[in-house]
């Protein structure tokens, strides 16, 4: 595990660096002890100001966890896939708890895991290569690493839209839902850097101010996003509290977007897709994030043993026949009483956030 995540410091600034490229830096459950922990350390040093995290290799920082060693642990029915919620959710709460700046390199894949990684954040920089999503609907389980809670908060029902259709979404989107803050080009990135490492002062610290004159200088304007230009039918089909009734509205909608859209969401898993949207709701509502990843802990601990997580993973991920044979088949299917069984305490326990 010592290389599949890497940490080191310069210039009073610790760099963590999720190297599994191979793997498009998917996270186990070693890379997400070694980071809260690395962070705990962190936290306590006076010699590190800030810390950044970067992907290696080509693909970019993150495409999620291994849902491989997940689905694997599930089919064995061992608790290995809570353990690894339990030390995820809690390096999210780490991330989102860390008092110096946290600054997130967004660029290429960030998805799932890869935004609990970087999402959680105070400094979030996107660039003209990011590719964002929160695609867990796809594979059978619910939308999780405290994304609802930032999903909820965003503008008007974007948020459940992402999260319902699993759909990626660029630079642009990114900053408008409040997932990013700046958007910087990849050709500027190294100098970026060099400039946090090289402007850190071993007496003074390194200065907000100083953080912040580096990201006025590398950043630019954001690209435009198309989701914002799609607010108006998007918040008039997702403002409901029902799969069933949002559905109905796409049908019902003029644009053919929204009838691609229902196409969209049917084709992926009927239970996964009702527990992600009360998942949003009740995130909405709820007061803190450490609150929304005991919940996401929860849930997932419930969902990744049923048989959609199972099956999900294995036809878009193991086999890749990407022909998925959900149970039940349809959103007609989903009780509402196997919808509040997703959100009673896990008999793996909780987190310890809210103690």
């Amino acid at each position: 595990m010592s290389h599949d995540v890497e940490f080191s410091v310069r210039g009073g600034i610790g760099r963590i660096t999720l190297n599994r490229p191979k793997a498009r830096n998917a996270l186990t459950t070693g890379m997400v002890l070694a980071i809260k922990a690395q962070l705990d350390s962190w936290e306590a040093d006076p010699e590190v100001r800030a810390a950044v995290v970067i992907g290696a290799g080509d693909h970019g920082l993150c495409a999620g966890g291994d849902v491989r060693d997940m689905q694997a642990s599930a089919i064995r029915g061992d608790d290995g896939a809570a353990e690894f919620f339990r030390a995820e959710y809690r390096m999210n709460a780490r991330i989102g708890q860390f008092t110096k700046p946290y600054i997130s390199i967004m660029d290429g894949l960030a998805m799932g895991g890869g935004i609990g990684v970087s999402a959680h954040g105070s400094v979030r920089i996107v660039t003209e290569r990011s590719l964002l999503a929160m695609p867990e609907v796809t594979i059978g389980i619910c939308t999780d690493v405290g994304a609802t809670w930032l999903l909820a908060r965003a503008q008007g029902e974007v948020g459940t839209y992402l999260a319902l259709t699993g759909s990626t979404f660029g630079p642009g989107d990114a900053l408008y839902c409040g997932i990013a803050d700046y958007f910087m080009p990849v050709a500027d990135l190294a100098n970026f850097l060099h400039g946090l490492e090289v402007n850190s002062d071993a007496d003074s610290g390194i200065e907000t101010a100083s953080i912040e004159s580096l990201l006025a200088e590398f950043s630019q304007d954001p690209p435009v996003s198309p989701l914002e230009s799609a607010r108006g039918w998007i918040d008039e089909c997702f403002s409901f509290d029902t799969v069933a009734e949002i559905l109905a509205a796409l049908d019902a909608h003029s644009l053919a977007e929204a009838h691609e859209t229902a196409a969209l969401i049917r084709s992926k898993s009927p239970s996964a897709v009702a527990v992600t949207l009360e998942a949003l709701r009740r995130a909405r509502v709820s007061d803190s994030l450490e609150e929304v990843l005991e919940t996401d802990f929860a849930v997932s601990c419930f969902l990744m043993y049923q048989h959609d997580a199972i099956e999900g993973i294995r036809a878009l991920i193991v086999d890749k026949d990407r022909n998925p044979q959900w149970l039940p088949a349809t959103t007609a299917g989903v009780t509402r009483s196997f919808i509040e069984a997703a959100f009673e305490p896990s008999k793996y326990g909780n987190l310890g956030l809210l103690a």
